[in-house]
């Protein structure tokens, strides 16, 4: 499911008016699901899917620790592609929570998450 909810949180951003620029950027640190554009600030998105919310929405499953991991690897992809970190950029996280019960699909975008 992570490669489906990946390509519709981006649908959904591009419908609000980002522009993707990247998906699924790599390191040892961790993995950036999407990497967007908002005017002139690069956006680092993490994208979470729940079918059942009995642990928590999507949103509550981005932990402190997945953040510092986030962190890093942004950290590193400005270095890689940019030589610098300082680039205007923001971390933002799209949450999509299914409910089975009424086959219902929820999308909640969180800008500036942390």
């Amino acid at each position: 499911m992570g490669n489906r909810a990946e390509q519709q949180a981006r649908s959904y951003l591009e419908h609000q008016g980002l522009r993707f620029k990247e998906g699924n950027f790599s390191e040892k640190t961790g993995e950036i699901d999407l990497i967007m554009h908002d005017g002139d600030t690069l956006v680092f998105v993490e994208v979470r899917y729940r079918r059942k919310l009995g642990f928590g929405s999507a949103i509550d499953s981005v932990t402190y620790h997945k953040q510092k991991k986030l962190i890093k690897t942004a950290q590193l992809y400005m270095l890689r592609r940019f030589k610098t970190v300082e680039i205007p950029c923001r971390f933002d996280v799209v949450g999509i929570d299914y409910c089975p019960k009424h086959q219902t699909q929820e999308t909640t975008w969180i800008r500036n998450a942390f």
